[in-house]
């Protein structure tokens, strides 16, 4: 991706900034709608009372200072994979430090990589429904009358938001920024007119009410935290869109705009309450004059529209770079946008959100009622992420163990804690992100695995590379003119597509290109280390295209493009050779026969291909194989 890091480094900091802000912060930025109130509805009972407010107050801002400020501005964002952050970019930064001898650790650090990145799916579905669910729900401050028209109307923005999905957000993207500034000032001041009225308030920062309260609530506070901890959700976001906009202009759209006005609007909401308890029913619309209730409605149902975008966003990203790196099938990607590549739309990936994210909305009902089920993915999440931090300063940056330790521990301590606060909310609807967490990591796993299998079968039964062309040497087939391409996913066997074609056509190009594609775990590649190319005997080459796990693996874009001896002049005339497998489930050791019948399925169904690597089909001979796993 051209973008970036020239424009990252040459571009107006502010403009990026506000394009940070926009694409960032949506999601954390639509919490106080609905965290607050949460605090306390699904507290036991917790009374609304000064020491309790301003406790839960002192939690929310340490919250925010300890888990997005220092953790993910100050520390995690600093573990960027060549510019790019997420949890796989953070996965495979931490496995590369130990791929020369694997152990393990590296397969346990995987193992964690994906089951993190499987749960951060369970985000994407629910913080459309709650975020835009929340915000119409305003409705009720101007008239009960709304009421019967807030599930209606919340799906009906849903699902135009993921129709326009396959046109692209180019456009709209321009408007994110200053969008979801207004909504930041808008926040802040709302806040701040509120908390000024009772300054007080303002003592929260002081962390000796957030121990006091959990001293003095004891084991029950865990039912408080899990509403505290809706404040901080979002906070992996801003490690995953690292690479669109760089470190420095998401730490500065967060100290100077959006931390701001999230602090004075809880700050506003916790002076509210203690004037008016009875405005726990919905506190942030409540802060607003009745006059402002319904352009705020507006204002709050564009903010999540845009919070729904980034989520869904990344989700098409997350699942672009799972397919790069093997653990999921081929899918169809489409780009929406000629200049970014980041601009992409996974059709599979946009519907199946949009029915989950429906199904949410009709079984759930309320904000209220999704925000118990908004949680125990996430913070699962964020463990698995602390864990691969502390891998990484200790094995990348090479810290000295016990200094790793020493500054991890008050991060892994709190994450526990917030887990620990959403395991409670499990039988309450938290199940439900963490079992299409399970879905999604039993899915990847099961790809890998049976590539794995597959590969082991195949190179059984193929003849190795080195014996063929011995057997080349001593019996030489006729040559025609021109140069063939076979495809290989093992450069030390033969292909199948090869091997039929010499057994039962009787003939060989002049110059034949063995080609291997390879996906690095690394975001994107220097153009001068993309090919490698080896001569071998009797007019054979070993041809290896390496990619990086965010670029897209056009194939003939980079044989056009290579220059000097090695160039193929006759690339339009040039024959593309593919084996495709069809797996069949046997039952044979090494995965379950539920699992050998979901690798089927899906390699059955992965995108062909030729489409994936951009190759013309009219120049393609595919070679069917049959493989029982």
């Amino acid at each position: 991706m051209e973008n970036s890091n020239s424009a990252k480094e040459n571009g107006v900091p502010w403009a990026l900034t506000l394009g940070a802000l926009g694409v960032v912060f949506g999601d954390i930025g639509t919490s106080p709608l609905y965290a607050m109130r949460e605090c306390f509805t699904h507290s036991h009972g917790l009374v609304i009372s000064h020491d309790n407010i301003l406790g839960i107050l002192s939690l929310i801002f340490w919250s925010l200072i300890i888990i997005i400020s220092i953790k993910y501005l100050l520390l995690v964002m600093r573990a960027d994979n060549r510019g790019e952050g997420g949890m796989l970019a953070l996965m495979a930064l931490a496995t590369s430090a130990s791929r020369r001898r694997p152990s393990q650790i590296q397969r346990s650090l995987i193992f964690l990589g994906l089951f993190g990145t499987a749960l951060l799916y369970g985000e994407s579905v629910i913080t459309p429904a709650i975020s835009v669910l929340s915000a119409v729900e305003g409705l009720h401050i101007v008239t009960e009358r709304f009421d019967p028209y807030v599930i209606p109307l919340t799906m009906a923005i849903l699902v135009g938001l993921f129709v326009v999905q396959r046109h692209g957000t180019a456009r709209i993207g321009a408007m994110f920024g200053p969008i979801i500034a207004a909504w930041f000032i808008t926040m802040g001041i709302l806040g701040f007119a509120a908390a000024i009225k009772n300054p007080e308030v303002f003592w929260a920062i002081n962390p000796a009410y957030a121990g006091s309260f959990l001293v003095t609530h004891g084991v029950e506070s865990l039912y408080t935290l899990g509403g505290v901890f809706l404040v901080v959700t979002g906070g992996e976001a801003l490690y995953t869109d690292m690479g669109h906009f760089g470190r420095k202009p998401i730490q500065l759209a967060w100290f100077f705009a959006a931390l701001p006005g999230l602090f004075f609007n809880y700050m506003g909401q916790g002076a509210l309450l203690l004037q008016s308890p009875e405005a726990l029913k919905n506190p942030f619309f409540l802060l607003a004059p009745s006059w402002f209730v319904i352009p705020l409605v507006v204002l709050a149902t564009l903010a999540t529209v845009i919070a729904s975008q980034a989520v869904i966003t990344g989700a098409f990203s997350l699942t672009r770079q799972a397919v790069q790196l093997g653990y999921l099938p081929r899918l169809e990607i489409r780009h929406t946008s000629q200049k970014e590549i980041g601009q992409i739309y996974v059709p599979l990936a946009n519907w199946s959100l949009l029915v989950m994210t429906l199904w949410l909305v009709l079984e759930f009902k309320t904000s209220s009622s999704l925000a118990a089920a908004y949680g125990i993915s996430v913070s699962t999440a964020m463990v698995i992420t602390t864990i691969l931090i502390l891998y990484v300063t200790f094995k990348v940056w090479n810290w000295p163990l016990i200094t790793s330790i020493t500054a991890i521990a008050l991060f892994f301590i709190a994450d526990l804690v917030f887990v620990s606060a959403n395991i409670i909310k499990i039988k309450d609807g938290g199940w439900v992100p963490l079992a299409l967490g399970i879905v999604i990591f039993t899915v990847m796993t099961t790809w890998r695995r049976g590539r794995n299998i597959l590969g082991q079968r195949l190179g059984e039964v193929l003849i190795p590379l080195d014996e063929f062309l011995k057997s080349i040497g001593r019996h030489p087939p006729p040559r025609i003119p021109g140069s063939a391409i076979f495809m290989c996913k093992n450069n030390q066997r033969v292909p199948p597509a090869l091997l039929h074609n010499v057994r039962h056509n009787k003939v060989l190009h002049e110059r034949v290109i063995l080609l291997q594609v390879s996906v690095e775990e690394v975001p994107y590649l220097e153009e001068e280390s993309r090919v490698q190319l080896s001569e071998l005997e009797n007019g054979f080459q070993l041809m290896t295209i390496s990619f990086g796990f965010m670029e897209d693996p056009d194939v003939v874009a980079i044989l056009q493009a290579m220059k000097g001896e090695h160039r193929i002049n006759d690339l339009d005339q040039v024959t593309f050779f593919l084996g495709r497998e069809t797996v069949f489930a046997t039952g044979q050791p090494g995965m379950a026969l539920w699992r050998e019948r979901l690798f089927a399925l899906m390699s059955r169904n992965a995108r062909p291909a030729t489409n994936f690597f951009n190759i013309p089909t009219d120049r393609v001979v595919e070679i069917g194989l049959q493989v029982e796993i």
